[in-house]
């Protein structure tokens, strides 16, 4: 009988994660293409001349994992077409092309961080994309072109709309309809706002259509500066058309996706009808209660977030533009409320990772809108978004069903309540003054049913303490004159200090050698001293 393997009880060597197999659909629309219309799928011509008018000489190559088979045959396209375009203008110009193999985050969006790891001057992504402001790099996008019946989509939208128009009472307020999709049917965008204009001019009154088309390309843009128009929810007042947010409504085209979930919580007082071209139907989406149940889920993990005292902020973008303020502005918020705070970057979300900090009670995720809502029952913390975060700090729950997830509004907010007009947390001065009052003053949590008492780091009115916490929240412990304890603005330090075990006592001028010697070479099962080579020199 052949004796079987040896096991490793305590630790493994690591082999199942390294050569673990990820499940990737290729998406293989282009496969049964000719090598003209590969070209027009893929728009190699439109890519070839911007690179050449924009003058870039490092170009990276962006593609989800379900395109990565389509690389090869693009960099050959790319490159020739390149060639061709510099010898019709007579000019001749070293350009790289390089490909990059995996994304740092979500493969929407546009990574800036693998981009720089090859000094390259733009990026162009393929596939699907969030259409968030990059914060470095300019953008070239290539979304491919998805089939879609134009026909058949405007009067599916329109036969459920009208449905839905006998039975609602005639009201005089302005209405209008605003038309988003997604991004892989830009190419028949023109003719759907044709046909849908043509078939909302036939309504009594007739109803005007709003559509902001999606730019091909994008720069990079200051902190300050506003995001692609193209990638907001309806303005709740806009000046040119003059329409309320609640009577604007939307007609979406697309199948399920991350963008739609957050288009119908974003925008969950609009009537939201969308088109799934795979089956080819439409679905008055607001009347299903979908948005309701997902803000519910949401609620809930606010009231998690409530309970909290460690937060840990997930970095989980370095290429959206604004991530940096908002960060800056979330450590201020959770120091002013005595929070303890942690700046975390790991990449790909997963719960093996988020698991190795124990200590956290919520995570804070930073990243583009389609990334942002995690729904994972997985996950060992909650996690929620910047805006979730800013509901759970204020002094009364009170949430109106409003959701942001873009990064210029959150922070366009928190600017017009700024602390001495009101706090950016959504609170004014007052109120917090009043739930200092009492510190040991107990909280109720919806989430146990039970009073809990809060803990508390750092000063709250001590500016340079608040300061501090915000720029080094690193630092565990700080001590006095005499190497002691003086004050524990970290919750990692408090827990270190409730251990019997403090660590070595440091003397200095005791302990340390007064004569710095020679220590040994060599590898660790044959250690040799420099006495012994000078023996046998």
């Amino acid at each position: 009988m052949a004796a079987e393997p040896p096991t490793t009880s305590f630790s493994s060597s690591g082999e199942d994660v390294i050569s673990q197999v990820i499940e990737v659909t290729p998406d293989t629309s282009a496969d049964v293409l000719s090598l003209e219309e590969f070209d027009i799928f893929y728009e190699i011509r439109r890519t070839a001349e911007e690179i050449v008018r924009g003058d870039y000489k490092r170009i990276a190559l962006q593609f989800p994992d379900e395109l990565l088979h389509d690389s090869v045959p693009i960099f050959r396209r790319l490159n020739k077409t390149i060639a061709e375009l510099e010898a019709e203008g007579a000019t001749s110009t070293i350009r790289e092309l390089y490909v990059l193999a995996d994304t740092s985050y979500g493969s929407c969006c546009v990574d800036e961080v693998a981009a720089q790891h090859a000094n390259a001057d733009l990026i162009v992504h393929y596939g699907h994309a969030c259409m968030t402001q990059t914060s470095r790099l300019p953008a070239i996008y290539v979304f491919g072109q998805k089939q879609i019946d134009v026909e058949r989509c405007v009067a599916e939208l329109m036969r459920v709309f009208n449905r839905d128009e006998s039975e609602r009472e005639n009201t005089t307020e302005k209405r209008a309809v605003l038309l988003k999709h997604d991004v892989t049917f830009a190419h028949k965008a023109d003719e759907i706002v044709q046909c849908l204009r043509q078939a909302l001019s036939q309504s009594v009154p007739p109803i005007p259509l709003l559509y902001h088309k999606i730019p091909e390309m994008t720069y990079p843009s200051s902190a300050t500066s506003a995001a692609n128009p193209s990638s907001h929810p309806v303005n709740d007042h806009d000046p040119e058309t003059d329409f309320q947010l609640e009577h604007t409504i939307i007609f979406y085209v697309g199948g399920e996706s991350l963008g739609l979930s957050n288009l119908l919580m974003t925008n969950s007082s609009c009537n939201v009808y969308t088109y799934n071209p795979t089956t080819q139907t439409a679905l008055h989406e607001s009347a299903t209660g979908r948005t309701n149940k997902m803000l519910m889920r949401r609620y809930v993990a606010v009231q998690k977030a409530r309970d909290a005292d460690v937060f840990g902020i997930l970095v989980g973008t370095l290429g959206v533009a604004s991530y940096l303020p908002l960060i800056s502005h979330i450590r201020r918020l959770l120091a002013r409320k005595q929070k303890k705070s942690y700046t975390i970057s790991v990449g790909k979300l997963n719960p093996a990772k988020l698991a190795n900090f124990l200590e956290v009670e919520c995570f804070v995720l930073i990243a583009c809108p389609e990334n942002s809502l995690i729904q994972d029952k997985e996950f060992l913390r909650p996690i929620i978004t910047p805006y979730e975060l800013e509901v759970a700090m204020q002094a009364e729950q009170s949430w109106t069903g409003r959701y942001v997830l873009d990064f210029e509004k959150l922070l366009a907010d928190a600017k017009a309540t700024a602390p001495g007009e009101g706090a950016d947390d959504g609170t004014s001065k007052h109120e917090d003054e009043g739930t200092d009052s009492d510190p040991d003053q107990p909280v109720f949590s919806l989430v146990t049913g039970t009073y809990r008492h809060a803990k508390r780091y750092g000063g709250k009115h001590d500016v340079e303490a608040e300061q501090s916490l915000v720029e080094n929240t690193s630092a565990m412990v700080i001590r006095n004159k005499d190497d002691q304890v003086a004050m524990i603005d970290s919750a990692a330090g408090q827990f270190l200090q409730q251990r019997t075990y403090q660590g070595l006592e440091v003397r200095m001028g005791e302990d340390a050698p007064s004569v710095l010697e020679q220590g040994r070479s060599g590898i660790a099962r044959g250690y040799q001293d420099d006495k012994s080579h000078k023996e046998f020199e």
